[in-house]
């Protein structure tokens, strides 16, 4: 089995590849990322070597790229990660958010339909779904109110993937997933900025009242999903993924000090952030009834091992957080793959 995974250097899509080149019958992987501030070949140290790993650098909204790709490798899965998906800088500056998330996502498909891929895998967000108040739960027929660029790009390009299955009879799959958490994770999300801040006694920044409810995935868990997704997912079908843990964002600030030993008091609160959701909350029955797959990483148990995972490598957050690592990927990697320099 041949994937192309777009966005593998990223948080999310470079756990996926590691974890699919553990496996007992190893497909070929063929990671295709731009490597933007948060594309990080870092995290794919483990396997870099793997002659069945291949690293392409490249845009998704670069029609010529991707078709070159397709023509080259002639992928039967696409397993698609790549988006701009920080929120705060979709507020301030939407064009990149929707030009990649929506036009890039055109153009996967586009190419998934000339070159007849057998499984065309979206990965999307809870966010779509909007705010939702207790007690209700979003499945995966409820309504899309997206409440920001970044949510209704990815909302725009979930209509357009299940266009092309209805249109085209491309078969696809969609999946939506909640708040993921984990080792290598970029210090811009929620957990890895308050363990960074953390760890080097800084403030700990908290939106408004800190009560927005999310609901808590591993990576680890997620990527196992996925892989259930691609063995046993139903095309056409759209799926949700949700780690069962429900927290506000206070609370797990709270826990991230408490596990480091840190006051409280360094917790500051800011103003809140234009259209915050207030309480995401989804029901996963469906992913389990038809793959077996459900979450197995309590909150507690995750939250200790990515604590841990950033306390145990100071070198990879530094380097992150202060924006030298394109210098650092050209000198220490750049010369092992087939790379553009030019791109």
């Amino acid at each position: 089995m041949k994937i192309l995974v777009t966005g593998g250097a990223g948080f999310i899509g470079s756990e996926f590849i590691r974890q699919s080149l553990r496996s007992e019958v190893a497909p070929r992987i063929i990671n295709l990322d731009k490597l933007t501030y948060s594309g990080n070949l870092e995290n794919l140290k483990a396997v870099e070597t793997n002659p069945r790993y291949r690293f392409v650098r490249g845009d998704i909204c670069d029609i010529s790229t991707i078709d070159h790709v397709f023509s080259e490798e002639r992928p039967e899965i696409v397993v698609h990660f790549a988006a701009e998906s920080h929120v705060d800088r979709s507020i301030l500056t939407p064009d990149p958010v929707i030009r990649t998330n929506v036009f890039g996502t055109f153009t996967l498909l586009e190419a998934a339909r000339k070159h007849r891929v057998e499984r065309f895998i979206h990965v999307s967000t809870d966010e779509v779904y909007g705010s939702i108040d207790e007690p209700c739960e979003a499945n995966e027929d409820f309504p899309l109110k997206p409440s920001g660029p970044y949510s209704a790009s990815k909302a725009g390009a979930d209509l357009l993937v299940l266009s092309y299955l209805t249109t085209y009879n491309l078969p696809v799959i969609l999946t939506r997933a909640s708040n993921n958490y984990g080792p290598f994770q970029y210090p811009e999300k929620l957990i890895p900025l308050m363990i960074s801040n953390a760890l080097s006694d800084q403030p700990l920044p908290l939106y408004g009242d800190g009560n927005q409810v999310r609901d808590w995935l591993y990576v680890g868990d997620h990527c196992e999903a996925l892989g259930a997704v691609i063995r046993r997912g139903r095309v056409g079908t759209t799926y949700n993924i949700g780690g069962n843990c429900r927290f506000s964002n206070r609370e797990v600030v709270t826990r991230i000090l408490e596990a480091i030993g840190k006051p409280l008091e360094l917790i500051h609160t800011v103003d809140d952030r234009p259209g915050h959701d207030r309480r995401y909350a989804m029901c996963c029955e469906k992913i389990e009834k038809h793959t077996g797959w459900r979450a197995h990483t309590s909150f507690n148990d995750g939250l200790a091992a990515t604590v841990q995972w950033y306390q145990d490598n100071p070198e990879w957050l530094k380097r992150v957080r202060s924006g030298d690592y394109e210098t650092y990927y050209q000198r220490q990697y750049a010369h092992r793959f087939h790379v553009d320099e030019d791109d």
